[in-house]
Parts: C-alpha cells; structure tokens; sequence
C-alpha cells in the first residue's frame, strides 16, 4: 500500500491527473460567463416560444414536447461544454465555436433573413408588435450577441497561449509485472515390478 492506494499485481497504477497550471486568464472566464447568458437567453426565449405555441393550439403537444426535448439536450450540452472550456480543455473550445458559434449563430438569424427574404421590411417587423414579441427580440439580440462576444474571446491572444500550454493528454498507466511463480520440484516416477526385479542394486 502507498500513499493510501492498495496496489494489486497485475493492475493497472493509475497516474495522478495532470491538471495543475494556471488558472484561466480573464477572457476564457469572460467567454464562460456569456456561453451561460446565451444559455439563459435560449432558454427565455423557448418558455415564450412554447407559450405563444400552447395560446395558439395550432401545435400539437408531440411536437411542442420534442421542440422543447431538443432544445433542453442543446442547452445542457452548452452548459457542459463551457464547463470543460473553463477547465482548458481545447475540444471543448472548438466544439463551442464550431457547433454553437458557427451553427447556432445561423440558425438564430435564418428565420429572419428569410422572413425578409419573402418581401417583408423592418417597417412590417416593428408595425404590430406585442409584449412577447419585445421580449422576444430583447432576448434574442442578447443572446446573438453573448454568441459572438463568447466567440471573440476565446480566442484572443492570451486565451490561445494558455490553451497551448495545457496538457493535451494523460500518462498512460503503467501495469506491474506479476510475481513469477517458482517452479515445483519434479516428483520422481515409481519404478514398475520389472524394473524392480531387473534392479541389480536390490539384489
């Protein structure tokens, strides 16, 4: 036993985790804060989108509830990944910008290019708008805009140095050799009759 830990032949010793260095410099926390605004924002914006859908009827409640599945696994992954980015972890970076940054960015604002792309104006946009619907846009441009300042600083200059010094991979474990086992002594065969009786040195 050292430092705690039974040791067992033949079992792998694991190595202590290399997760030492320094802490994380400020735009990888400011990046952080922003992915859980966004998160936040996403959110918001799916309680007023599943509201208005219930208020209406037009949806039936399958595919409000896979909407809403969809999006709650979206928003947990997110969550997870800033997590990880937080820790260093250089994947969970490019994950971020790629799945949420690149992706997540167009699939916020193609639904209004489209709409106006279909020959609507900002002056259509802003001419019968409700509560929900400033709610709406309030959260939505907090929430493009958390998307992109979060893109912005994980990848500025001192966030990239601290990504490169961190470790990219663990020590693989090392493995004890078993005991050899010795071996036993090799038990003489009885001589038979014939043996016996053909025996000089019995006689």
């Amino acid at each position: 036993m050292a430092n705690g830990t039974r040791r067992f032949p033949g079992h792998p010793v694991r190595e202590p985790s290399c997760g030492g260095g320094p802490a994380a410099p400020p735009p990888v926390h400011a990046a952080f804060a922003l992915w859980i605004t966004a998160v936040v924002a996403g959110f918001f914006e799916t309680v007023l989108m599943v509201g208005r859908l219930v208020a209406e009827g037009d949806t039936s409640a399958g595919e409000i509830a896979g909407g809403l599945l969809l999006r709650m696994t979206v928003f947990s992954a997110a969550v997870l990944l800033a997590v990880q980015l937080r820790r260093g972890r250089n994947w969970a970076r490019l994950t971020l910008a790629v799945g949420l940054g690149v992706l997540g960015t167009l699939s916020l604002v193609i639904e209004p290019v489209r709409w106006m792309a279909d020959g609507h104006t900002l002056g259509d946009a802003f001419g019968d708008l409700g509560v929900v619907d400033v709610l709406f846009g309030v959260s939505r441009v907090l929430h493009l805009s958390a998307v992109l300042g979060a893109m912005v600083l994980m990848f500025r200059p001192t966030a990239n140095a601290w990504f490169r010094a961190r470790p990219t991979f663990r020590a693989r474990p090392t493995f004890r050799a078993r005991p050899t086992l010795r071996a036993r002594p090799t038990l003489r065969a009885r001589p038979t009759l014939k043996e016996q009786s053909t025996d000089p040195e019995r006689h």
